[in-house]
């Protein structure tokens, strides 16, 4: 079953998703068909490709361009052709609301309507864009706009910076989580509804001083049915791999006799509220977790170097594949700087 088809089958959508409301942005309730018109510039394709992709294939996709004569667009959105969905709580607490950009895995700009009293109660504005869902480029259009969303809704109410967060459901889910790690300085939760992925893996480590500070100040919850099985295999192997790479300050539940639906308003509770319990790692740990990770790093690179020396191109290139894929940002810039070599080198 498509996740199009099983999203209506569980919810009904026509009846259980909240998408009626004026568009008016600076009242509180519910809006939809907003139209934003603030461009920050940590949405602009350079910041895409810097937190966001390995340092190896942001370079590959820069030279394909330039091969092709394509310009790369420093904004891949026009705003004045998309269009967003919030839900404004009546009273913000006294800090400024909370704020949760929401990555749908459907293509509607849609909310649940048992989620609304929750978000009232706590405080907390959702944002979420239609046109964001699996169907779509994950770089060109679901990245930018869940950060195009976060940053007009923190221009236009009164967000309190601590307590932004990203979260989603299903595909939406792993997006949020491939934000949260390049975005360290902007979220500072995330919430993984059923869809997960591991790090060093499926996606790479951001630029050094975004994962030190997503070690430092960022909480991951992790929420799945419990009949969910293969989703709940995703969430043990990436936690694990989160606690590999110095991320300790994880929360997992898991929503009893449910499958792969969206959670109901109790269990998306207590999730919102576990986002807010921040625990910070102790620092001795902290740093010799960081200090094994270097070392790997550098022995990894000092032996694809090795294999450049000795002429072994081949080889040299395989390891730096497997370098870019599991260190990602960590490993630049001396892993550009052994590609460049080993290109020249070749091309001899």
């Amino acid at each position: 079953m498509t996740c199009r088809a099983l999203l209506a089958s569980l919810f009904g959508l026509a009846s259980c998703m909240a998408v009626a409301g004026d568009a008016a942005g600076d009242v509180a309730g519910l809006h939809r068909d907003m139209v934003f018109d603030q461009y920050p510039d940590f949405a602009t394709s350079s910041q895409l490709l810097r937190r966001l992709v390995s340092p190896l294939n942001a370079q590959r996709i820069r030279q394909q361009a330039h091969a092709t004569g394509i310009t790369i667009r420093e904004q891949p959105i026009d705003l004045s052709k998309e269009r967003f969905t919030v839900y404004v709580p009546a009273h913000a607490p006294p800090e400024g609301y909370a704020l949760m950009v929401f990555v749908p895995p459907w293509d509607e700009a849609k909310i649940p309507l048992t989620w609304i009293p929750v978000l009232e109660r706590r405080g907390i504005v959702l944002v979420t864009a239609a046109g964001s869902g699996n169907d779509e480029d994950v770089l060109d259009r679901r990245e930018p706009l869940a950060l195009l969303g976060a940053a007009n809704a923190m221009s236009r109410y009164h967000i309190d910076p601590r307590r932004v967060f990203i979260g989603g459901f299903s595909g939406g889910s792993r997006v949020a989580l491939r934000l949260a790690l390049g975005y360290a300085d902007v979220f500072h939760g995330v919430l993984l509804e059923a869809g997960s992925d591991v790090l060093g893996q499926q996606l790479p480590p951001p630029p050094r001083e975004l994962l030190e500070q997503f070690q430092a100040s960022t909480r991951v919850v992790y929420l799945t049915g419990a009949t969910d099985t293969a989703r709940q295999q995703a969430d043990r192997q990436s936690r694990q791999s989160l606690k590999h790479w110095c991320i300790t300050d994880i929360d997992a539940r898991t929503i009893p006799w449910t499958g792969h639906e969206i959670a109901d308003p109790s269990a998306f509770d207590r999730a919102l509220e576990s986002l807010d319990r921040h625990v910070a790692d102790d620092t001795a740990t902290l740093t010799a977790c960081r200090a094994r990770i270097e070392k790997d790093l550098d022995e990894q690179l000092d032996a694809a170097e090795a294999s450049l020396a000795r002429g072994d191109g081949d080889h040299a290139r395989s390891q730096l594949q497997d370098i870019d894929l599991h260190f990602g940002g960590l490993a630049a810039p001396r892993s550009v700087d052994l590609a460049s070599r080993l290109n020249v080198a070749t091309s001899k």
